[in-house]
């Protein structure tokens, strides 16, 4: 495999982090929103108990605030969507494929790669404050890029069935599994917990006397995986990347009626407009909540 530009790193970093913030925002929040329900049901009457009540409730607040004030979930989103398109523009610049086809010398299509990324840095300079600098002294056009582009014909379609098309192909049914998994479980969750609450509620009519009855701490649980559940869009993502990889496997049948480097371009095109497809198309359900 090759390297990928210095930016494609970058990019990566920035939503990886993101994400991993936000969803801890989320994770807090839901968190204290339990610890305030179990407190709401009034344990004790000193008034140090409600300082504690409302430092939860305070808490939660701030939680909320923080993340509609940071809006980490927005820099995901830029930064998968930034880092996809470099990694779409690599692909079509080591296998010569249009906008990078061959020439006379590889100064013209590495000139119009280290533009292509320029205008895609310009584009997305609203965020640049925000990504981590530790990889801007590496390389934006690695050697190794260069070395697979030189490869003839045969290499190159060797190389991309391996290292890209079967890759995608692979990581989209593993995805798709992965979150049907997770959808049947964390829904199995919400109904045990919303289960547990009716139960409750029906035991509390024959024992009207006593008062700490945790009906409340199970319902916030409960829509707190139902909640989970729709943030992750667990069904959604599985049916899509279902999609997304049997239309790889389409592809990939093509490639072995390949005999000259235009028909290589057009395919190499037309399979990365496949895979960029499935993420533009991500990131603007995830911009459209």
């Amino acid at each position: 495999m090759f390297e990928y530009p210095a930016l494609y790193e970058t990019a990566g970093d920035l939503s990886a982090k993101s994400q991993s913030s936000y969803l801890w925002l989320i994770r807090a929040e839901y968190a204290l929103l339990f610890i305030a329900a179990i407190l709401s049901m009034n344990w004790s009457k000193e008034p140090t108990f409600f300082i504690v009540y409302a430092l939860v409730l305070l808490a939660s607040l701030g939680v909320l605030i923080c993340r509609g004030w940071t809006k980490p979930e927005q820099d995901w989103y830029r930064g998968r969507a930034l880092a996809e398109s470099i990694k779409t523009s690599s692909w079509r610049f080591v296998m010569r494929a249009s906008p990078f086809e061959d020439a006379t010398s590889i100064t013209i299509p590495r000139g119009e790669f280290r533009d292509h990324l320029l205008t895609i840095l310009t584009t997305n300079r609203f965020i640049g404050d925000k990504m981590p600098a530790d990889s801007a002294a590496k390389q934006q056009i690695p050697i190794s890029m260069e070395e697979v582009r030189a490869s003839d014909l045969e290499q190159r379609k060797a190389f991309y069935l391996e290292h890209r098309i079967k890759d995608q192909r692979n990581w989209y049914s593993v995805k798709a599994c992965a979150n049907k998994r997770a959808s049947r479980y964390w829904m199995s969750a919400g109904i045990a917990a919303y289960a547990l609450a009716i139960v409750l509620a029906l035991i509390r009519v024959e024992y009207p006397n006593w008062e700490l009855w945790p009906i409340e701490p199970v319902i916030v649980l409960a829509s707190s995986f139902v909640g989970w559940t729709q943030i992750k869009k667990f069904n959604e993502l599985a049916s899509s990347y279902t999609l997304t990889a049997h239309e790889i496997g389409i592809i990939q049948n093509r490639i072995g009626e390949i005999d000259d480097e235009d028909d290589f371009s057009e395919f190499v095109n037309d399979a990365e407009q496949a895979f960029s497809r499935e993420h533009t198309q991500w990131v603007a359900r995830q911009q459209a909540q």
